[in-house]
């Protein structure tokens, strides 16, 4: 199996220590201990350098390893700077700089989720000798360029990288060896329950807690969709609902099983043909296939709804939705002979629902489980 490696928020947090630990001891710091409470383990990180730059004020640098992972942060390098002013009361206030990105339905907060936050946190208060207040200022360098090469702006996230995950540890995703460990994961749960929930990635999991899915049932796909379905019904799974944006979803509806942008694209060449066969006007069509994205695109039929009081959006994305539903069943049935029904629930870069398939409709097939969306 690849190395394993570690996720952003760890090496953030490293940085930070860093700086906590060389403002109250003034010695030179090679590595930090990280409590990555999830798993519950400590793990060393080597510290690239630190130094005091102002009074209670130190900058330390890390270097990210995700392990053997085609990971576009590897080598990137983390900063934190840390000023600690001695206060009646502790408080540990966490901002992003340059190079993190900004939750645009937010109010440009700073993109550090839960995990990220936690995890800051609970490192700091752990390595602090006295009561204080802690400013902690978190800065990727190469953030902004290299989010250009991510989906974030898709999520509403510009400007820079997330500090995303709910786990310290970063899998070798591209590895078959983590395939084999997603699917041990999915055949553990089959053996629970009828009905499971496929998500590919963080925000699909996010939501499906928050819409109310049992947590135990949610299943991390990552790319592997085509081999998730078919493990799932060699396991005797009645039913599965794929959770997903509907950019990267809409691969399904053309057949593309394996969802990653390396092995193969068309997410504008799908929707362009779903909505030309719907009888979409040409104008808007060429706009479609001519869109930077598939938000874009969406936007793009949305504002023509707008203009024209027609109702494109619905019956395009309602269309997909049933399409994934029938291209699922149709790779599973030449794979396994086990009848596994598929429902598809897609969402938008607001996490918002905005199709949802006739199967994933159908209350018997979610065994009462799917939430109120469609």
């Amino acid at each position: 199996m690849g190395k394993s490696g570690y996720t952003l928020p760890v090496f953030a947090t490293a940085s930070a220590v860093a700086c906590v630990q060389y403002l109250q001891k003034k010695q030179v710091i090679t590595q930090v201990e990280i409590d990555l409470i999830i798993p519950p383990q400590i793990t060393n990180i080597t510290i690239e350098q630190v130094a005091l730059i102002g009074e209670n004020q130190a900058l330390a640098i890390t270097k990210s390893d995700p392990g053997d992972n085609l990971d576009l942060t590897k080598n990137t390098p983390i900063w934190a700077v840390v000023k600690i002013t001695p206060h009646s009361q502790t408080k540990v206030i966490i901002e992003g700089g340059e190079g993190i990105g900004k939750i645009i339905d937010q109010g440009d907060r700073s993109a550090i989720y839960k995990y990220a936050q936690n995890l800051l946190e609970t490192n700091i208060l752990n390595n602090l000798k006295s009561t204080s207040i802690v400013e902690v200022k978190i800065i990727l360098p190469q953030g902004k360029s290299l989010a250009k090469r991510t989906s974030n702006e898709a999520f509403g996230v510009i400007d820079g990288l997330s500090l995303l995950g709910t786990t310290g540890i970063s899998q070798p995703l591209t590895s078959k060896a983590q395939l084999d460990l997603y699917q041990q994961e999915l055949i553990n749960k089959a053996q629970q329950f009828d009905t499971l929930i496929f998500c590919i990635g963080e925000n699909g999991l996010d939501l499906g807690t928050k819409l109310g899915f049992n947590p135990q049932q949610l299943v991390k796909t990552a790319n592997w969709l085509g081999s998730m379905l078919v493990t799932a019904s060699m396991a005797k799974v009645k039913s599965i609902i794929i959770l997903g944006y509907h950019g990267k979803l809409v691969k399904l509806a053309g057949g593309i099983f394996h969802t990653h942008h390396h092995l193969a694209d068309g997410r504008l060449e799908i929707l362009s043909a779903i909505a030309s066969s719907l009888g979409l006007p040409h104008q808007v069509l060429v706009k479609i296939f001519n869109a930077s994205t598939t938000e874009s695109a969406l936007e793009i039929l949305q504002q023509f709804d707008l203009e024209n009081n027609t109702n494109w959006v619905n019956k395009i994305y309602q269309f997909m939705a049933d399409r994934i539903e029938l291209k699922s069943q149709e790779y599973i049935s030449k794979h396994s002979e086990f009848k596994t029904e598929i429902g598809a629930i897609l969402f938008n870069r607001k996490r918002q629902i905005i199709a949802t398939g006739k199967q994933a409709k159908n209350r018997q097939l979610s065994s009462n489980l799917l939430p109120s969306c469609d």
